[in-house]
């Protein structure tokens, strides 16, 4: 009962062994090739090589930019400079590294210094410096090892040669040469080319930097300084006002001289005028007296002696004098009817 209770069971089992079996053979039929064959493991190698050789490339390529150079350093040490801009290679790192260098303009200040003029005044002087790096493989390798490709280095040197340059370059200039009201003798743009020519070279040989240009951004006095000028100004309009006074008394000195001598010469010409005038005249008048003295003798006496009165007393004039004795005389006589030889003559020619 057993045995044949279970043989049915096992032939059932059988079966849906074999009809699982036909089903995973069909499914078999359609899956793909195994993972591990050759073609697959090819596929990945060369994917994988091409991977390698791009990243390669891309580590052996650099671009170098406009304004820019490339410093390829082979284990720290600079060995080529890359000037035109484009693609360029070099061997990957760690063999070969590259390191863009920055070749546009760049402006440093001085920052405010303290230095002294030729005439032993003080200043406080800033000044700015215009500088780029030389597009020269020399120069750009010499900036690299100076300052390690550090800008804000390059600049704080720079400001300490610029300030030494300040120093030695306003020794040579006297204040008023760079202080002056009158515009004329500012020498402010010599000043600025002279202290671009002291530190250009420098820089150059030292950094490989070239300086474009040199200005000054900012001039003051410090407070001795600026008492100092102003006493000095003060000088020196108290010596010009000295100057121009006495120039001024030279010249009314010259004028005074001038018209002094005019004056001594006209009065000169006029007193020979004047002195032959009157010579003329006492001729003229002796003249006239000597034909009044012949016409009327008498007559002649008494307005001389009228005319003599005249011009000894005026109004304040005391005198006591007789009376019967000349020029008195004339008015106590009076007037006398004095005859004339010409009218007598005349008179005896009228008659019959």
């Amino acid at each position: 009962m057993s045995t044949q209770h279970n043989h049915p069971h096992h032939a059932h089992d059988e079966s849906n062994h074999a009809s699982h079996n036909h089903e995973n053979t069909q499914d078999d039929s359609h899956s793909p090739a195994p993972s591990n064959s050759p073609k697959g493991t090819w596929r990945r190698i060369s994917f994988a090589l091409l991977l390698v050789a791009f990243a390669i490339a891309a580590a052996c390529l650099v671009q170098v930019r406009s304004g820019e150079a490339e410093v390829i350093t082979r284990f720290g040490n600079p060995v080529r400079v890359l000037l035109k801009p484009g693609l360029a290679w070099h061997l990957p790192a760690p063999f070969e590294l590259s390191t863009p260098v920055d070749l546009r303009l760049r402006t440093t200040s001085s920052g405010l210094q303290d230095v002294g003029t030729k005439d032993g005044l003080r200043i406080i002087v800033q000044a700015y410096v215009v500088w780029q790096v030389k597009s020269d493989k020399d120069d750009v390798q010499r900036f690299m090892r100076a300052v390690q490709n550090k800008p804000d280095e390059a600049a704080r040197q720079l400001r300490t040669f610029v300030g030494s340059a300040l120093e030695a370059t306003a020794s040579s200039y006297n204040l008023s040469s760079l202080v002056n009201t009158d515009a004329s003798k500012v020498q402010i743009s010599h000043f600025e080319e002279r202290l671009r020519q002291q530190i250009n070279q420098s820089l150059l040989d030292t950094y490989g930097v070239r300086v474009v240009q040199v200005g000054i951004e900012r001039l003051t006095l410090p407070v001795v300084t600026l008492s100092a000028t102003v006493d000095r100004m003060r000088a020196e309009r108290e010596t010009i006002a000295t100057q121009r006074t006495a120039e001024g008394k030279r010249q009314a000195a010259q004028i005074t001289s001038t018209a002094q001598k005019e004056s001594r010469i006209i009065t000169a010409d006029a007193t020979v005028k004047a002195a032959n005038i009157e010579a003329k005249s006492l001729v003229d008048a002796a003249s006239i007296y000597g034909k009044a003295h012949a016409q009327a003798p008498q007559l002649y006496d008494m307005l001389r002696s009228l005319d003599t009165l005249s011009s000894i007393i005026n109004k304040n004039t005391h005198l006591v004098l007789r009376t019967d004795a000349a020029p008195f005389k004339a008015l106590i006589d009076g007037p006398k009817i004095f005859s004339s030889p010409t009218l007598d003559k005349n008179e005896e020619a009228k008659k019959p």
